[in-house]
């Protein structure tokens, strides 16, 4: 069942409530780029017996509503961060889990450092706090390659959706044709607007302010995010576990499902599984 909350954070960012009433702890799931609340529909469901299930879509992804993305709002993960926090106070939630996928990590950080009694526990699923190599960094991409993959957004953005969803979901036919479906729904000048917040972020220095507990958890084989950034995060935050899971490409939460469930019911304090 879902409820209806008519409130105009919740109505901006779509956001549902499933599973468990009014009293029961909360879990709250956060998409990452090119998607929305639909690609944790192997996951969530799994909660719904002890948590309220909470599912958003970013402004300006899914069925949220785009004319309430904001340039300048919108022009840092900071804006997404308040996003976040505005739903969780009108839904009258503190002590979360928050479950955040790619670039949501990095949203669920900003959000746990400005408010942290609103959350209990952080799951990053695939994060990264920079995606482009500095120094001795390796974030995964040169600045050229990004240069390029944003060039490429701009001249032709049904290619880049297509060899992104490739890329991301190596050798999965059916999520690569569902997750470049979902590219192309999305409002083409907003896409390209997050991508390069996205993809130009560096939230390196914020990471040792975070002081709720953590759990950094990565797929082994994942073209997006090296198995590096995973221990830089995991040496980097004060309360932090890392776990790498036998998962192929960006979305553990479509490609191993259950593989990426039992990681984070072993970091939870109330085990669903």
């Amino acid at each position: 069942m879902v409820d209806s909350v008519d409130t105009s954070a919740v109505r901006r960012s779509h956001a549902t409530v499933t599973g468990a009433g009014h009293g029961a702890p909360a879990i709250v799931f956060s998409h990452g780029l090119g998607a929305d609340q639909s690609t944790w529909r192997l996951l969530a469901p799994a909660f719904e017996k002890h948590y309220q299930v909470v599912r958003f879509d970013l402004v300006g992804a899914g069925q949220s509503d785009p004319t309430a993305y904001d340039y300048d709002r919108h022009g840092s993960l900071n804006g997404h961060a308040d996003d976040l926090l505005d739903v969780l106070r009108e839904l009258d939630l503190r002590d979360v889990v928050f479950v955040g996928h790619s670039v949501s990590s990095m949203i669920g950080v900003l959000a746990a450092i400005k408010e942290p009694a609103r959350f209990a526990r952080l799951v990053l699923l695939a994060p990264s706090p920079r995606f482009i190599n500095d120094n001795d960094y390796c974030g995964g991409f040169e600045q050229a390659d990004i240069d390029e993959l944003l060039a490429t957004m701009e001249n032709n953005y049904h290619g880049w959706a297509g060899a992104l969803a490739a890329t991301v979901l190596p050798d999965q036919r059916d999520l690569i044709a569902e997750l470049t479906n979902s590219f192309l729904s999305t409002n083409p000048e907003l896409a390209r607007h997050f991508a390069r917040v996205t993809f130009l972020s560096d939230h390196r220095r914020d990471l040792p302010l975070l002081a709720t507990p953590v759990l950094i958890l990565q797929g082994a084989c994942d073209a997006v995010v090296p198995l590096t950034v995973g221990s830089y995060l995991h040496e980097l935050l004060p309360n932090s576990q890392l776990r790498i899971i036998a998962a192929s490409g960006h979305f553990p939460q479509l490609t191993a499902p259950y593989e990426t469930l039992a990681a984070i019911d072993a970091f939870l304090p109330l085990a669903v599984a």
